[in-house]
């Protein structure tokens, strides 16, 4: 695998992403309580992925005038496909080989002495001297329904009480005030396990939380990896050099060096408290949850520190990005160590939809039972993976909506094709938030749904012309100065099995223009009505004798 030197620190890569073009500096005052987010939301509302950029704020102030220091960066990790790679250095082709090298060559972090995140340390008596976590222009999310900033690009840090191992993980934290602030991580996730394992012990869970780090540290710290698997060793694979590590000031932790901030802190282990309301990238938003609450024992930031932050919510998003462009990879590794080489694609959709609830396989089964295991064995990744799982056919899109729910309607049999596994958890859906609302009439159960949308016969031609005319077509389009194309899958015909040579070679005659010597052919094949037959019944009777014939 070659790599190019990777970014020394954020500020490294938001130089790459102006110079490639990728950058807009918004230099005029912005409100971060009611404006910032709204503003880049936009982009993914309103424009096409590949002219969404990253947004650096350097003028922020909040709904009470008060103005920062430093700066917010909004859609620098995963505004588009092409700002993601940016990040990593590579293409888009060479994302996926990234990942699949990355996992099988983890490179521990380097322990040095200092870093530039620690240029400012506040704690102690000055813990709160510069306003603590308030220091910070954290912007709201979702104005008009979250009640107040949200740590979104924060990549929370912990080990495991019993092994020593560390994890990595991104999750939300509502500001409670400037020492407090709240912690969402679900079940299972690896912080909560350590929480348990801690709460067992009778003492508080230690963590730090890293924002603004390099982008292969946020790329690892937002995927699902094994418990086992230390996500600064996999960051460290994922840019070929390991990552720097500085240790904290009042915690037993390790952090990036170069990252623009972190907190460290405890989450004790003795209570929960209310937390939310959030807005989800299941595309409602979340209205409470019980929740661990972080408190607050030391600040230390660069100077002039970048306050990153992500944009969550209804998809397509930056988080939705920034999973699905790993994410598939990482499932379709999962699927081909238990023996399902015939998996080629697995396909996260994202319109729209929470991308891990909805996910096709793009097979070349090697019989009819083969998409039953894989399907089976998706489910396995993950409690947040799979509420619907739809198996094609290797000629079939799976990134293509449409094309899947042609595959469904016209190759599947919903008596035999479709099963429902239950007794599943309730994953990224809304409806595991709902179900104990009064006006709720699901029921405390969550299901997956598959279904197999592969061919189990031959089948007629697909109805396009065949590839080689589509292709002189399309240089003749060029010739004449039409717009741009961007083909749309399929563009051409092809076959399925299912087409006798004796249709090929009448193709092959109208193609040439000898559309007469089809029909002199054809008029041999008259029959004549008989007495009492329909056309129902004449069509059956031939159907009987011309079996693999156009019907």
């Amino acid at each position: 695998m070659n790599f190019a030197k990777s970014y020394a620190d954020l500020r490294e890569f938001i130089s790459a992403l102006e110079g490639n073009g990728k950058l807009l500096r918004i230099k005029r005052e912005i409100n971060k309580d009611t404006e910032l987010h709204p503003l880049v939301r936009w982009q993914f509302r309103g424009l096409k992925e590949e002219e969404r950029k990253a947004f650096l704020f350097e003028n922020v102030t909040d709904s009470k005038r008060r103005k920062y220091q430093g700066s917010v960066l909004v859609g620098g990790l995963a505004a588009s496909a092409a700002v993601y790679c940016l990040g990593l250095k590579c293409s888009s082709e060479e994302v996926a080989d990234r990942w699949l090298y990355a996992m099988d060559h983890t490179l521990e972090p380097e322990i040095v002495n200092h870093g530039p995140v620690q240029d400012e340390i506040h704690k102690g008596k000055d813990l709160l001297s510069h306003g603590g976590i308030g220091e910070f222009p954290i912007p709201i999310s979702t104005p008009g329904f979250d009640n107040g900033p949200y740590i979104t690009a924060g990549h929370w840090i912990t080990k495991d009480p019993e092994t020593g191992k560390r994890n990595v993980g991104n999750y939300r934290g509502l500001i409670k005030g400037p020492a407090v602030s709240g912690i969402m991580a679900g079940t299972p996730q690896d912080l909560s396990a350590h929480w348990e394992k801690c709460r067992r012990k009778g003492r508080p869970l230690e963590v730090a939380v890293a924002v603004g780090t390099v982008p292969a540290v946020s790329y690892t710290a937002t995927q699902k990896v094994p418990p086992a698997m230390d996500e600064l060793a996999l960051a460290g694979g994922l840019v070929g050099e390991p990552i720097p590590l500085v240790k904290c000031q009042t915690v037993d932790l390790e952090v990036p060096a170069t990252a623009e901030v972190v907190l460290e802190g405890i989450i004790p282990t003795a209570y929960l408290e209310e937390e939310g309301p959030f807005g989800e990238s299941m595309g409602y938003v979340d209205p409470r949850t019980l929740s661990g609450v972080f408190e607050l024992t030391c600040v230390t930031h660069r100077k002039d520190p970048i306050w990153v932050s992500i944009i969550s919510q209804v998809t397509p998003s930056e988080s939705s990005k920034i999973k699905a462009m790993g994410m598939a990879t990482l499932i379709l590794r999962f699927l081909k160590q238990r023996g399902f080489s015939s998996v080629l694609e697995v396909s996260l959709m994202e319109p729209l939809v929470n991308l891990r609830p909805y996910v096709v396989l793009r097979m070349k089964k090697r019989d009819d039972q083969d998409p039953w295991g894989a399907m089976d064995a998706l489910l396995e990744y993950g409690d947040r993976v799979g509420k619907l799982v739809i198996a094609v056919d290797e000629d079939i899109n799976p990134h293509d909506p449409v094309a899947v729910t042609w595959a469904i309607t016209h190759r599947s049999q919903p008596h035999k094709d479709i099963k429902i596994v239950g007794d599943r958890p309730f994953g990224a859906t809304p409806i595991g938030m709902l179900v104990s609302h009064p006006t709720s009439r699901y029921d405390n159960m969550e299901s997956s749904l598959l279904i197999d949308a592969t061919r189990k016969a031959d089948f007629p031609p697909l109805s396009l012309p065949k590839k080689e005319y589509m292709e002189r077509a399309r240089q003749l389009w060029e010739e004449l100065g039409l717009p741009k194309l961007e083909p749309q899958e399929p563009w051409h015909g092809y076959l399925m099995g299912l087409w006798p040579d004796e249709l090929d070679g009448e193709a092959r005659l109208a193609a040439a223009g000898d559309y007469d010597k089809v029909g002199e052919k054809l008029r041999g094949t008259r029959v004549e009505v008989g007495e009492g037959e329909t056309l129902r019944s004449m069509r059956q009777k031939w159907g009987k004798t011309h079996s693999g014939r156009a019907q």
